[in-house]
């Protein structure tokens, strides 16, 4: 074999071990990215069945419901639209209704089936996606109204169920 020829075949064969291992990287970090998506792009364009994410907002108010074994079922909101979801194990210390959360899993037959669930660790931080969209809603100032409300140990509403 003539050297130019084996140059030519030396290159030949690292450009297809580089587009291999390139393509191995590329595959390997599409199944582990998770995206984060708000109730309102949920339920605007449902993802598909297999594919996991983050869907974040704020718990709404009167929705969680503690069944048997374990399971808790509350909604995420982000004041213009709702998703149902479910967890079973134990939530965080954090975790209250009206307050900030994140739910990673995967959304089966309308309802978040969330393997993992994260509360917000303080009343100034919200995911910058979900804050946006709680904001477009109008919901964001109601969310802050409720907040100084609980620093100020002002009294609950009346008909808020506050005692």
């Amino acid at each position: 074999m003539k050297p130019k020829h084996r140059r030519l075949t030396f290159v030949i064969i690292g450009v297809a071990l580089l587009a291999g291992a390139a393509a191995l990287v590329l595959s390997a970090s599409r199944e582990s990215l998770v995206f984060f998506q708000t109730p309102s792009e949920i339920v605007a364009k449902a993802p598909a069945p297999d594919r996991r994410l983050r869907i974040g907002g704020l718990v709404e108010e009167g929705s969680v419901d503690r069944a048997a074994g374990g399971t808790v079922r509350f909604r995420v909101t982000d004041g213009a639209a709702t998703v149902p979801v479910s967890y079973v194990g134990i939530l965080p210390d954090l975790f209250r209704e009206g307050r900030g959360v994140v739910a990673e899993g995967r959304l089966e037959h309308g309802v978040f089936v969330a393997d993992q669930v994260l509360a917000k660790h303080d009343e100034n931080y919200m995911p910058p996606e979900a804050a946006e969209s709680l904001k477009r809603s109008g919901y964001w100032q109601h969310m802050q109204d409720q907040i100084k409300g609980s620093k100020t140990g002002s009294a609950p509403a009346a008909g808020s169920g506050g005692q």
